[in-house]
């Protein structure tokens, strides 16, 4: 199993919301950087939103900056993605990935442990 869980992806037409949630399987990520990735039909990964451990700092890709959330609970060991104002662009798989570099990282190589990913569709 994979040592991250996405959820809550599904189906909303243009302008609804979502939110995602990336949960540790198996195992603390206490002290990891969250990274939520996307990827469309045919394209690479995309970097999204992160956030650090601490919480304190995060980042965020300026297509959804305006329109994306991201925060942790770390009791719970779970991180979100409040998805608003969705375009159809948004359509991907999103997945969350882990790392404990000191820097917050936004490139796919620089995370270490990932989910299966969430299908998130936007209709018309």
């Amino acid at each position: 199993q994979a040592p991250l869980v996405e959820s809550g992806g599904g189906v909303v037409q243009a302008g609804g919301s979502l939110r995602l949630s990336c949960a540790a399987s198996g195992r603390s990520f206490s002290g990891y950087t969250i990274g939520w990735f996307r990827r469309a039909p045919g394209k690479g990964h995309e970097f999204v939103a992160a956030i650090r451990w601490q919480g304190d700092t995060t980042y965020y890709a300026d297509r959804v900056k305006d329109r994306f959330s991201i925060t942790r609970d770390n009791a719970w060991n779970t991180v979100y993605l409040q998805m608003n104002n969705l375009k159809l662009e948004d359509t991907a798989v999103y997945y969350c990935a882990a790392n404990r570099r000191p820097a917050l990282a936004v490139k796919e190589p620089e995370y270490d442990h990932w989910g299966q990913g969430t299908q998130v569709t936007v209709s018309s």
